[in-house]
Order: structure tokens, then sequence, then C-alpha cells
């Protein structure tokens, strides 16, 4: 991940983790992540219409950093580059997707949830990673057992899975976090009655949180 990418992730310290199935409310969407301070977005390849509401997003908003999750295959990659995203997440550790990003020039960080799988991202020039199921897979302590071995080699963990308003807290106070992935600001049902008052509210809330 380039240096302008991760700086920007690291200044947000919260990555929004969105599903969204009508990419025509997009806009809306980033705006109120906007006005809740947030400019960072991760709109996952979980529904047909993530490729659209990427297009938008980072068309019509330049200053949102548009990030792509759920990469899991080579079309995935090939997608999210076509529509603008500017950096890509995948849940686990898939070489070809890994060599696709590549390929693409797409900043990527595959998923990571034990020491091996650490060791393969980073054997890929992968040192950016991001820990999922961060809780389910041992959450802070299993970080902080990460970082002894690993702390020299500059690795940074972007944890997704079960953190929320309550433990994000935690996992930011780990030098080696540089942002954590949640989705309890944007969930699907807020998105889906469009209550973006309530969207701003709750993302104000985390960064607030989240910059203590």
């Amino acid at each position: 991940m380039n240096a302008t990418t991760l700086k920007q992730i690291r200044q947000a310290r919260i990555v929004p983790v969105v599903v969204i199935d009508d990419a025509a409310v997009a806009l809306e969407l980033a705006d109120a992540l906007l006005a809740g301070g947030l400019n960072v977005i991760e709109i996952t390849f979980r529904t047909p219409a993530a490729a659209a509401a990427i297009a938008k997003i980072a068309a019509a908003r330049p200053v949102m950093l548009v990030g792509a999750g759920t990469l899991l295959t080579e079309d995935n990659v090939r997608r999210a580059v076509d529509a603008g995203a500017r950096f890509g997440l995948a849940p686990g550790l898939n070489v070809r997707t890994v060599e696709a990003a590549r390929r693409a020039g797409l900043d990527f960080s595959p998923g990571i949830a034990t020491p091996s799988e650490l060791e393969q991202a980073l054997q890929l020039e992968c040192p950016v990673v991001k820990f999922f199921p961060a809780e389910q897979a041992g959450g802070v302590p299993m970080l902080k057992a990460l970082e002894g071995p690993y702390r020299h080699t500059g690795v940074q963990f972007i944890p997704t899975g079960g953190i929320n308003l309550k433990n994000l807290a935690d996992y930011l106070a780990l030098e080696s976090v540089a942002a954590i992935g949640g989705s309890w600001f944007v969930e699907k049902k807020l998105i889906a009655t469009r209550d973006w008052i309530g969207i701003t509210k709750l993302t104000q809330e985390a960064l607030a949180a989240a910059r203590a």
C-alpha cells in the first residue's frame, strides 16, 4: 500500500465496511459519511451494485478515498479498478488475487488470521493486512501476540469483524493497527431506510471514540 493511501487510512482511523444493494443511494451515503467527518469508504463486492456504487462515489466525490472490499477473484479486482477503487481488501489470502491486484496497480490488503498467513502476506509484499475475523480470531490479545515477533517488519493491521463502539479503542491503542473496519454505523437497514442523519450521527460518535 502506498504511503499516501496508508496515511489517509491511518488519519481516518475507521474504515466503514459497506454492503450496498442500490447504487442510486451511493452519493447520499458518501455525503452522510463526509458530513460525519469520515473521508474513507470500503464498498464490498457482496452485491451486484458494488462496482456501480464505487464508480459513482469515485467520480463525484474525489475527496473520498474509495476502496473495494471482499475481492475474492481476479474479476473482482478488475471490476474494482475499472470502477475507480483506490485500494482493495479481502477477508482471506489468495495468491492469485494478490497478484492480480499488483498487476492492476491496486493497493491491496489480504486477510490474515494466523502467523503463517501473515508471513505469506509479507512474502507477497503486502505489509498492510486485514485481520479477519478480528474478534473471533482472538481480538486484541491475538494482535498483541502477533506484534511481538512481527513488529520489526513494519506490518500494519486493519482488524475487521465484531468491532464496535465499545471495543474499537482497544484495537486502536495498538501501535500496529492502522485503522479498524466496522459496519455498525453503516448497516444495511440504515442505508435501506436512507437514514443519512442517523449515519452521520453514528459516524461522528465513532470518530469521537476513535480519536479520544
